[in-house]
């Protein structure tokens, strides 16, 4: 990977107090605006370029609850909501938690029977087991989430799936992907890790599980019912299920963000265990023409990038449409020399080849 030029992330002291700024997964550029989540905190932020036309920073940010948008599943709304995608469309950003379970890390103070206690405790949070649509609004002259506004003469209000319409409770009987929903996201379980929007199409990136080397991405067709403006509801496809798989040949690794490129998806790629690579990016060829499930290998999809990464750092999370020819990459567990004394973080932006 040749890196064209870096970009500054400037978060505001809050960030920088609870180190969220350093474990960064997921970012959508809008216009003068960068969209970024982590995955500790149950919040999207925004940030504002310095110069649209080519930002050399980004600054300014600006918090928004995503509990003072929609109603979240968890009984507390600031429990993290591990949002590890996030799309914008139309009027709409949208976020995706991971859905997964995870297991308890041993630590370095824990030694012996305590330490393999850690490791066999498994949980899981209510407020991960989100698909949120947040309509954005002008206010002083900035893209703003808010929860309800008119668009078009329209009412809009943010929506999110209902505990009924849970991706997990759909998938539990799915031949391919229900015997992994009990198993944590780190150990090849359920883990969605990207979504990208093309009209009514909403595709999820799956981090895991990957099956013989097949990885996953999920299509829905969420829409609102007027009757019911907060809650998001799925449209059946042909064969009367709420949800569409496509499986593809990624190398065996496993989809770790997605960002549409015209009618194509990239997709960005890294192991699925606990691994530090390899990382690269994919282009879904078509990926929004489609209209039945897909066998996703071969001139369907080829390999445009391989990312750098580091040993324990430098883990790529995200990425975005940078103009028509570049990608804008950030990272979870940013080096050390992406770290700056003002308490910036650096973002790379690459070439798309052939571009």
């Amino acid at each position: 990977m040749t890196v064209d030029y870096t970009v500054r992330l400037r978060f505001g002291e809050t960030s920088r107090d609870a180190a969220t700024h350093t474990n960064l997964s997921a970012v959508r550029l809008d216009g003068p605006v960068l969209w970024i989540a982590g995955d500790e905190t149950a919040t999207v932020e925004r940030l504002l370029a310095d110069d649209p036309a080519k930002a050399a920073e980004f600054g300014q940010e600006t918090s928004f609850r995503l509990g003072d948008l929609v109603d979240l599943p968890g009984e507390d709304a600031d429990e993290e909501a591990d949002v590890e995608g996030l799309a914008r469309s139309g009027p709409f950003l949208w976020a995706v938690g991971s859905h997964s379970l995870r297991r308890k890390q041993i630590k370095e103070r824990h030694e012996g029977d305590k330490a393999l206690k850690r490791l066999a405790r498994i949980e899981g949070q209510d407020n991960r087991q989100i698909l949120v649509r947040v309509p954005i609004a002008d206010v002083d002259g900035l893209p703003t989430p808010v929860r309800e506004t008119v668009i078009d003469g329209k009412p809009h209000r943010a929506a999110a799936l209902s505990r009924r319409d849970n991706l997990r409770s759909l998938l539990r009987d799915d031949e391919h992907l229900g015997p992994f929903l009990p198993i944590p996201g780190k150990d090849n379980g359920l883990d969605i890790e990207g979504i990208a929007v093309r009209g009514d199409r909403v595709y999820l990136g799956l981090r895991g599980p990957v099956l013989r080397g097949w990885a996953f991405v999920l299509e829905l067709r969420p829409y609102v019912d007027d009757s019911d403006p907060d809650r998001l509801r799925l449209r059946d496809f042909d064969d009367d299920l709420p949800y569409r798989k496509h499986v593809l040949d990624l190398d065996g690794l496993g989809v770790r963000d997605l960002c549409p490129d015209g009618d194509d998806l990239l997709i960005l790629a890294g192991p699925t265990m606990d691994l530090d690579g390899p990382v690269r990016i994919y282009r879904w060829h078509g990926a929004a023409r489609l209209d039945t499930p897909q066998i996703v290998r071969d001139d369907l999809i080829t390999r445009e990038l391989d990312l750098t990464f580091g040993e324990g750092d430098d883990h790529a999370e995200g990425l975005s449409m940078l103009g028509t020819d570049r990608v804008l990459v950030v990272y979870d567990s940013p080096a050390r020399a992406r770290l700056t004394d003002d308490g910036s973080v650096i973002a790379d932006v690459v070439l798309l080849p052939g571009r």
